[in-house]
């Protein structure tokens, strides 16, 4: 994937975004002195540089609270005059693009839900054309990195060169005791493709429980996150969205003091030397690996030759069955998780599967 992207970094936008930063707030804008009171207590710690609340909220389903519109503006604005934070919100269409900039918000975002149908991005791209506002595109709800990177692409061809991403997991059908399955391979895949955008990772929605956002957080920081969104409520037992995944401003303060934070390299010379030998050594394993797999695929090739010339069916699914159980029994032996060798066996037979079938295909030609 070939991404070109003309964006600047957080430490340009203007808004003493300079190191490593939060953005926090309640989920949603209820009161003017709900806003007030938790700018206040949150703004007493350096870290927090943005505040936000949601106006318009997307709920799944009618009669919900789903925000409280225009007015909430008007909150965050005595809000921003009492503390001085710069302030965010989401819109999800033209109108609230509209709202916000006559409203002098500072930042907007993209949530979820919008960044998944690119019919909405680009309505709001062309609402954007031609303004200078900060913008931040959370990833789509479901794992889809080029929704994602489209998304970008959009909001930054309107023009928007302040614009980042924010990681806010992705929702499965899998089991999992988050809200929103982080799969941290999606937000370093878009590290690896798109250097020059920086990511924003928002534990609350990841964790959807007070109690796993620690945890979430300090992950995002190793993984070499920009910031971090986490909401914030004066009262969370009582908030009226997502009462569950909010902390306390003193459960913040204290959450921020906890964190350990890394450098992204070190200049020691004995470190780098060790490192580099390390690296040397992954990269001949990797080789090996790599050749064994490609031999592998060659005798799948011959198998599937064999079961061809033969009348035989391409899948055998004792035989599968008993790699499955010969295969993980070893890898316990050898520290390797069954997660971890499920998907590696599975992405293995799929390939295998490919390459008999490429044989049978081939000789359904002749």
């Amino acid at each position: 994937m070939k991404v070109n992207l003309n964006t600047i970094p957080f430490k340009e936008w203007g808004l003493g975004l300079d190191d490593f930063f939060v953005v926090s707030g309640p989920c949603s804008a209820e009161s003017e002195e709900q806003v007030v009171s938790t700018a206040k207590e949150v703004a007493k710690s350096d870290r927090v540089k943005l505040l936000r609340a949601g106006i318009w909220k997307p709920r799944t389903r009618p009669n919900a609270f789903e925000g409280i519109g225009e007015v909430g503006l008007e909150w965050l604005n005595a809000a921003k005059q009492e503390t001085g934070l710069p302030i965010t919100t989401e819109v999800a269409n033209a109108k609230h693009v509209e709202l916000c900039l006559k409203h002098g918000v500072d930042v907007l975002w993209l949530g979820a839900r919008s960044t998944v149908n690119p019919f909405t991005v680009q309505e709001i791209a062309d609402a954007l054309k031609g303004v200078d506002i900060p913008v931040m595109i959370k990833n789509p709800i479901n794992p889809d990195l080029g929704l994602w990177v489209g998304a970008l692409e959009r909001i930054n061809q309107a023009g928007i060169t302040k614009l980042a991403a924010i990681h806010r997991g992705f929702s499965s059908f899998e089991k999992s005791p988050f809200r929103n399955i982080p799969k941290w391979s999606i937000p370093i895949e878009l590290k690896r493709i798109l250097p020059e955008i920086e990511i924003v990772c928002d534990p609350s929605h990841i964790a959807g429980n007070r109690d796993l956002i620690p945890f979430i957080a300090q992950k995002a920081i190793d993984m070499d996150m920009d910031g971090l969104m986490i909401e914030s409520h004066i009262q969370p037992q009582v908030a009226l969205s997502d009462a569950q995944q909010q902390l306390k401003p003193a459960s913040l303060m204290s959450l921020i003091d906890e964190l350990h934070f890394r450098k992204p390299d070190s200049q020691d010379a004995e470190f780098r030397s060790h490192l580099e030998e390390l690296r040397q050594e992954i990269d001949e394993i990797d080789e090996q690996v790599l050749q064994s797999l490609g031999l592998r695929m060659k005798v799948a090739e011959k198998i599937g030759e064999y079961k061809r010339d033969n009348e035989v069916t391409i899948l055998q699914v004792n035989r599968w069955d008993e790699i499955l159980t010969k295969r993980i029994n070893m890898a316990k032996a050898l520290g390797l998780s069954d997660r971890f060798m499920n998907k590696f066996l599975a992405i293995i037979h799929e390939e295998s599967i490919a390459k008999q079938t490429d044989v049978m295909n081939t000789e359904a030609v002749k």
